[in-house]
């Protein structure tokens, strides 16, 4: 008995022993805590900050406008969060507020005949394609026995895709002020995917693929069409590509990668020097199972996936040519980089017209066309219809200079909106061929420019600003691209070769000018060029 009463005492000890010591180690801190004064960190204004946000606007740079605040509004933000380099000078929303970005559009939309879509037939269009989109999924629902409790898709009349198809005018894919540009990139960012297939023509591919007829290697094509919750459409193009990797000089033009970072590169350029012909394109990174896999409907799609032995999810085009693992590409494991462009209304409301280039290469291995070895080859162009009249070889040149500038070779044919007539502007769609070598300046590109000697003078005065170190073309796109998610979208050699290149069209003027004169080489009105003071434009300014 005193043995046992003995042990409980030593066990009382040892238990009062280890409660004192949580106590004063762990308990007793706390309470301290607790009971102690909040002491703000020296040097801390936060509260100062946060009452009073007028210092951060003073900060900023002045208000530029409507066209700077709605156009650079993503890559201000981006750059005002780079620490002290948000104190520095946007050169992007300077442009944006330069007088040449705010100039009236020439000539001024009149009525419905500039507009590319009646509004009310387009929602009656987009309706019915919403009801029929409702019951072949509720069919699919019924056939795969899969239950669901999600409500029937509902359009939006306000999404921000349906505004941007509204929006099309004679003059351009979208206004320089426009706000839906910026609201239909955050979408196609954020919005989850509701559907992903192929693309037309990959469908066409799967049926009516003549091997004989193919040169490159297989697989350098892989493009789906992914479908949003608000009922949009994007093209994805995945990442085949690393930033840093040159497109080797032995390549020729058609079997180059095509690179998901250009597509997105050449929509900011586009937008940069004012054309506005680029359908919107932002970066994202698509978890391939589940935006992809899991809401496609599409057999031959979903056969194409595959776990790599890293444990990565894959797929691939299937073609007849094309079908091999070794041209897949790979999330990490799941996430998957890639460019997003926005669709184009239907051709059912607004028809196109595709026309091969007159300065289309040869695609085969040997040969060349006539405007490669004719250096008086526009001579020929310029009687013939549409080129003999109206603005439709001006707007070719804009195109070659557009492509030069991003080193994009596989322009074989242009599109254009029926409805605009001959004078239309030309889409500068399909983009991922350029930007493939920055250490290369691909001069035969410029062949419209360089044989025709003609430019609009709205275009020659865009280039000439971006010349200039206040706006200079490497820096306001560096900053343009901040705002992507992707970012960095380019190296830093391709921007710097964009200054090159620039320097290389004005040269390429400036030579123009000194044979025929400013008055034969800048154009000022759609039929022909007209007396223009070169003073005005000068390249050498």
């Amino acid at each position: 008995m005193p043995g046992l009463r003995r042990d409980r005492l030593l066990t009382l000890l040892l238990l009062g022993a280890l409660f004192s010591a949580d106590l004063y180690f762990h308990l007793w801190p706390q309470v301290q805590r607790q009971l102690r004064p909040r002491e703000r960190p020296a040097g801390c204004r936060c509260s100062d900050r946060a009452a009073s946000p007028a210092p951060r606007a003073a900060a900023a740079p002045g208000s530029p406008g409507e066209a700077a605040r709605n156009f650079s509004r993503a890559a201000s933000r981006a750059a005002q969060d780079g620490g002290g380099r948000g104190r520095a000078r946007s050169k992007l929303r300077a442009l944006f507020a330069h007088p040449l970005y705010r100039v009236p559009e020439e000539p001024p939309l009149l009525g419905p005949e500039d507009v590319l879509l009646a509004g009310q037939e387009a929602l009656r269009y987009y309706r019915r394609k919403v009801a029929r989109w409702n019951r072949r999924h509720k069919i699919y629902r019924e056939q795969m026995n899969l239950t669901s409790l999600e409500p029937p898709l509902q359009l939006q009349f306000d999404a921000s895709w349906i505004q941007f198809h509204l929006g099309i005018n004679r003059q351009g894919l979208y206004s320089r002020s426009s706000p839906v540009v910026s609201k239909l990139l955050h979408d196609m960012r954020h919005l989850p995917s509701i559907s992903a297939d192929y693309s037309q023509d990959e469908k066409a591919l799967l049926g009516a693929c003549d091997c004989t007829q193919i040169v490159k290697p297989s697989g350098v094509h892989l493009k789906l069409v992914l479908r949003f919750a608000d009922f949009g459409k994007a093209m994805f193009k995945p990442m085949r590509q690393q930033r840093d990797e040159e497109t080797p000089a032995d390549f020729f033009y058609f079997i180059d990668f095509q690179r998901h970072n250009a597509e997105i590169a050449a929509f900011h350029l586009d937008r940069i020097l004012d054309f506005r012909r680029v359908p919107p394109t932002v970066g994202r990174l698509v978890n391939v199972t589940k935006e992809i896999l899991e809401v496609t409907k599409n057999e031959i799609l979903q056969s194409v996936f595959f776990v790599s032995p890293a444990s990565n999810v894959c797929f691939f085009a299937k073609c007849p040519y094309m079908c091999k693992t070794e041209y897949a590409v790979c999330g990490n494991p799941h996430l998957l980089e890639g460019s997003l462009s926005a669709f184009l209304p239907s051709l059912n409301l607004a028809p196109r017209l595709s026309v091969p280039s007159p300065w289309i290469r040869s695609y085969s291995l040997a040969g060349k066309e006539e405007w490669e070895v004719n250096p008086l080859y526009c001579d020929t162009v310029k009687q013939i219809y549409p080129y003999n009249s109206g603005t439709r070889l001006l707007n070719i040149i804009d195109m070659a200079i557009f492509d030069f500038l991003i080193g994009n070779m596989d322009r074989h044919h242009y599109e254009m909106f029926t409805k605009f007539g001959d004078d239309g502007f030309l889409l500068h769609l399909d983009n991922a061929r350029g930007f493939g070598r920055h250490s290369h300046d691909e001069v035969s590109i410029l062949a419209p420019l360089s044989q025709c000697c003609m430019i609009k003078k709205k275009t020659l005065l865009h280039l000439q600003l971006l010349a200039q170190a206040d706006y200079r073309l490497s820096d306001v796109m560096r900053e343009s691209l901040l705002g992507d998610q992707l970012s960095p979208v380019l190296t830093e050699p391709h921007l710097l070769a964009l200054d090159r290149r620039l320097q290389i069209i004005l040269k390429t003027v400036r030579r123009c000018i000194e044979v025929r004169g400013g008055q034969s080489v800048i154009a000022d009105g759609p039929a022909q060029p007209s007396a223009v003071d070169p003073g005005q434009a000068n390249p050498t300014s």
